[in-house]
């Protein structure tokens, strides 16, 4: 528990959406009335981790969590070690059931319609040419850590693409691939085996059926075609704060449970776009956008005449592909910026994630202990700046520690947080000054 609200303190986002969520309790006056809400009592508690809140105790008790917890019916021992990344969805589950549990917020333009006398089909008429007011939902408002998932499938045999099916998710767990020797495991292995598609055979295709049938007599009855679809997986909304779990557990061949402890590289920041699932578009429209990007780009043409291009001209090499967690430290600046010089095809990302917490689990599958790395809380004079300074935390034991001890660690969960690149900041500041 003290593990992952470290790693959740560590999450501004999370925090302002708490503070926005909760606004809706600022109306009761009976403090012991509001801290029954989960919402209160979390934001409490990392505020306080957060040093945005001081609180009278030496040492911040988190036994009130378990307590709301526990009225929420969820059943919480004080005294066995719980996983983190289950405590994770216990988390955002009941702050998700608390939301939809609250009754409506009517807006001021509801209450006028219902005061209106009832019309007639007949009696209706246009009362206003502008459009109407937007009706604020305040509690549908989703947590930063919510995203959805893409379910693609699409027939081998006709290539018909079925609807694309949506699900949420709260965090990625993603399993380990099997280790190749002399060739070390990044998070993108993790992500692209997350990913990866798969055959599902005996399908029926509705596609493939009514090709069969146009071709046979009429009268005829047509059995369903089956076939073999290939499935894919893609991110769809990708969240504001990324959970990832790093699958740890895995099993014998005597079904004894037993943890992985290979080290799987992670850095500082993620790039998430190549995951990101984009809308396929019409197969005539993608020829003409590649006709005419050739025709804008294609080298060696001057006025229609063939022009042999010169030595600078020519390419030097194959340009380098970023891949999250196979770059070294080195490359990460102090600034805490993203180098994104060092990779033209990176310039500018749009989905780019900076890491504010890692989880590490020591021990076995049987017992042990969760500590935390995270970013040292911004201070009072620029609370809305991202620190450099790391900190490793064991329940009240605190330490400083540096990037790549961070880096080099066996982790368990990481927290990333969206940041805008420098292309998207440029274009927030002009939509600023418009």
């Amino acid at each position: 528990m003290n593990s992952l609200l470290q790693g959740l303190s560590s999450c501004p986002s999370f925090i302002k959406w708490l503070e926005e969520f909760t606004a809706q309790y600022k109306t009761d006056q009976n403090q012991s009335t509001e801290r029954r809400y989960l919402s209160v009592t979390l934001l409490h508690l990392l505020r306080a981790l957060s040093c945005q809140e001081v609180t009278e105790d030496d040492v911040l008790d988190a036994s009130c969590l378990l307590e709301v917890l526990r009225m929420y019916r969820w059943q919480i021992s004080s005294f066995e070690e719980q996983d983190a990344h289950e405590l994770f969805h216990v988390l955002t589950s009941s702050l998700e059931d608390e939301r939809d549990r609250q009754p409506r917020v009517t807006h001021l333009f509801d209450v006028h319609s219902l005061e209106q006398p009832e019309i007639t089909q007949k009696q209706i008429s246009c009362r206003t040419r502008g459009s109407l007011p937007p009706v604020s939902n305040h509690w549908k408002s989703q947590h930063p850590f919510h995203g959805r998932l893409t379910s693609n499938m699409v027939c081998k045999h006709c290539e018909h693409q079925s609807p694309v099916r949506y699900d949420t998710f709260d965090s990625l767990s993603l399993s380990i691939p099997a280790a190749v020797w002399g060739r070390p495991m990044t998070l993108d292995h993790c992500l692209h085996h997350f990913i990866s598609s798969e055959s599902v055979k005996d399908v029926v295709c509705d596609n493939c059926t009514k090709i069969q049938a146009e071709g046979t007599l009429n009268g005829q009855s047509i059995e369903n075609q089956r076939t073999t679809f290939v499935k894919q997986l893609k991110l769809g909304k990708l969240p504001q704060c990324l959970c990832i779990h790093l699958q740890r557990l895995s099993w014998s061949n005597q079904g004894a449970p037993l943890k992985r402890h290979e080290h799987v590289q992670f850095n500082e920041f993620l790039i998430m776009d190549i995951y990101k699932y984009r809308i396929p578009v019409h197969k005539s429209s993608q020829d003409e956008l590649n006709q005419k990007n050739s025709e804008e780009t294609t080298p060696g043409t001057k006025d229609g005449t063939a022009v042999k291009p010169s030595d600078a001209e020519q390419p030097s090499g194959p340009k380098p592909l970023f891949m999250n967690g196979a770059c070294s430290s080195s490359f990460l600046m102090s600034s805490g910026t993203f180098p994104l010089a060092a990779f033209p095809e990176c310039s500018s990302p749009v989905y780019l994630y900076r890491l504010m917490a890692v989880v590490v689990h020591h021990g076995d599958m049987h017992s042990g202990h969760f500590v935390t790395y995270r970013r040292s809380p911004p201070s009072p004079k620029s609370p809305l700046s991202v620190s450099t300074q790391w900190l490793w935390i064991s329940d009240d034991t605190v330490r400083k520690a540096s990037l790549q001890e961070v880096l080099s660690s066996s982790a368990y969960l990481l927290f990333y947080e969206r940041v805008h690149s420098r292309v998207q900041h440029h274009s927030l500041e002009l939509k600023a000054e418009d």
